[in-house]
């Protein structure tokens, strides 16, 4: 198969595309949706993520955004979705989130395909704030690449793009809290203006358990997160679907009693802010035993945890009392695969996935080995302040090998080997749907979730 093409100029990029689709004054007509479909919108795909010149950048992400509202695969809140589990409308499933750190086009497409197999609703395509330093894609990009994998595979429906953990660091905020602040609204609104429809606000990293009172641990916590949530929604197009979290993931098991403290403080701050009706979270990430990543043992396996699912189900319960969907379990990919039908049992709205497709990309078969030990030399050239005292090679480099992740994205969207890694991810999205509930969900989800349509102004490039 010919490999996508990167232009040098929009000229060429127009070029790539003669035939397939053309401009009626500034909207974008598709003549072609098959060749679209199959090679055009790679052509588009790659030249938004690799070409040079900003120009081309930015017209073929207006390509993109703007096909995907011709094809009927726009971006959308998964907020009244949500909304409706809050009321008990529907129940048994649990929402999908995947974060994709590499081959975004290619692993959005797979995801789709697993989805249309079983009749599925969109899953979550999710990146963390921190995930955009490390892989190098910031949310115009990111959004664009998923956009073009769902337009690839033929996806016909809503697109949930997420914000995952917009998260104060801790250490930074006890130095200047306002720059920490102010830097994380900038990167929501970055995010929002992208088109991203939904956000998770994490500022659990400052609970302090220093105090006496619940209330007194939550309240920084429930107190920044009320303020961006305000700002969110001063600036939203459509109502974006808002997540709130108590518990860093990795530390202590969350409490019902927690979460009333913060879900009691966020609402007195949030509505003091916004007014008595504006519209709050939709749903509340908490700690159930799980970490990020997992826990890799001497021999970089992953270490089995003890996830408290009767935990995870009370603190659902909680959550719907005060009218949002649910508890959100993060950290959960690298879980036994046995564990995943558990989550809709215990009602839980929704499940964070990232570091199990990450293994399985490094670890495959397939997966050149000279590449891989550029990989080891990165993590131990540039990573090595981040050794642990006692850590062995192999956990080493599993903990820090994502951080390659940004310097090999171009070898990795090329790799010659990759239809083989991502037919073996595609089948474990689909085994993980299955688990998880979402088979012939689709129709529920289509019942309650609009996009409006949003067009773009035409870019400079293009108009000319």
């Amino acid at each position: 198969m010919t490999a996508p093409r990167v232009a040098a100029s929009v000229s060429e990029l127009v070029s790539f595309l003669d035939g397939i689709c053309h401009l009626e004054g500034e909207r974008l007509v598709i003549d072609d949706v098959e060749t679209f479909r199959a090679t055009g919108i790679k052509d588009v795909a790659w030249s938004a993520t690799f070409s040079p010149d900003e120009a081309v950048v930015e017209a073929a992400r207006w390509i993109v955004w703007e096909a995907s509202q011709e094809l009927g695969c726009p971006s959308a809140s998964i907020h009244e979705l949500y909304m409706a589990r809050s009321r008990d409308e529907y129940s048994g499933w649990t929402q999908p989130a995947i974060n994709l750190r590499t081959q975004v086009f290619d692993m959005a497409a797979a995801g789709c395909r697993a989805a249309m197999e079983l009749g599925a609703g969109s899953p979550i395509w999710e990146l963390a704030r921190s995930e955009q330093a490390y892989t190098f894609q910031r949310p115009p990009e990111y959004i664009t690449s998923v956009l073009a994998g769902c337009i690839h595979a033929g996806w016909e429906g809503p697109v949930f793009i997420q914000g995952d953990h917009y998260q104060w660091n801790a250490k930074n905020y006890a130095k200047d809290p306002e720059q920490v602040t102010g830097a994380l609204h900038e990167a929501t609104l970055l995010a929002m203006s992208s088109g991203y429809g939904n956000i998770d606000i994490d500022s659990s990293t400052l609970v302090d358990l220093s105090f006496d009172t619940l209330d007194e641990q939550q309240k920084e916590n429930y107190t920044r997160a009320a303020e961006l949530a305000a700002v969110i929604r001063e600036n939203e197009e459509l109502v974006v679907s808002v997540g709130g979290e108590i518990g860093e993931v990795g530390k202590a098991n969350s409490t019902p009693e927690e979460l009333r403290a913060y879900l009691d403080g966020f609402n007195r701050d949030f509505r003091a802010r916004a007014g008595a009706d504006a519209i709050g979270l939709s749903k509340v990430s908490v700690q159930t035993g799980t970490s990020h990543g997992g826990v890799p043992t001497a021999d970089g396996k992953v270490a089995e945890v003890a996830l408290d699912f009767e935990v995870l189900r009370e603190l659902g319960i909680v959550a719907r009392e005060y009218g949002l969907a649910g508890a959100v379990q993060h950290g959960a990919s690298t879980l036994p695969d046995e564990l995943f039908h558990k989550f809709p049992e215990a009602e839980t709205a929704e499940i964070h996935l990232a570091t199990g497709f990450q293994n399985i990309l490094y670890e495959h078969p397939e997966f050149p080995p000279e590449l891989y030990a550029e990989v080891e030399k990165f993590c131990f050239e540039e990573c090595a302040d981040e050794r642990s005292e006692g850590q062995t090679d192999m956990q080493f480099v599993y903990k820090t090998r994502k951080k390659a992740l940004g310097p090999i994205k171009r070898d990795l969207w090329d790799l010659e080997v990759k239809d083989e890694i991502i037919a073996d991810q595609q089948a474990k999205m689909k085994y993980l749907f299955e688990q998880l509930g979402v088979t012939g969900n689709k129709a529920t989800v289509e019942q309650y979730v609009r996009a409006p349509e949003r067009h773009k102004p035409l870019p400079a490039g293009l108009k000319a």
